[in-house]
């Protein structure tokens, strides 16, 4: 499935540059990303995917309702682990299957809803997510440590890398 192709080459992006980065560097605060950490940018873009896999067993995808792991964000090789598992799944999971989002975006008063969505959807919107988050990384990366390689196209929408190929 071309969608499950294309989560998995921003994963494999992902876990590029995660493998290039000392450890110390991947979760240390950056002031470039407002004292966020290039790990938790990992983490929080992980976290998304983990939701995505745990609605498969209820039928319901609550990003809200995410772990906030911090050992995902402090250490690399699990964030590649979680990678991996990620892959994984994407490559069992080949047929849509019905999704309910469930979302709260009232501040004050909490009022969920429950909106009708499925496999492919949300999938769609990790990718986008992810690769929102990986634009976050390419700045840190860039300012703080120019040594590592980025791959092409880190952290851009596959329909900007068109519209740039087309000019």
């Amino acid at each position: 499935m071309p969608i499950n192709k294309s989560a998995h080459q921003i994963l494999d992006q992902l876990d590029v540059v995660i493998a290039q980065l000392p450890e110390e560097a991947f979760g240390k605060p950056l002031d470039v990303l407002s004292q966020a950490s290039i790990g938790q940018h990992v983490r929080h873009t992980l976290e998304f995917f983990i939701c995505l896999m745990d609605a498969k067993n209820n039928g319901v995808i609550n990003y809200d309702d995410r772990g906030h792991d911090h050992l995902i964000e402090s250490d690399s090789a699990l964030a590649r682990s979680v990678i991996k598992s990620i892959r994984d799944f994407l490559n069992k999971e080949q047929a849509d299957f019905p999704l309910k989002l469930e979302a709260d975006y009232q501040i004050d008063t909490p009022d969920p809803i429950r909106i009708d969505s499925n496999f492919y959807r949300e999938l769609a919107y990790n990718i986008e997510h992810a690769i929102h988050h990986m634009a976050l990384i390419k700045i840190g990366v860039k300012h703080h440590y120019p040594d590592v390689e980025l791959p092409d196209y880190f952290g851009v929408a596959s329909s900007t890398v068109r519209f740039q190929k087309s000019q």
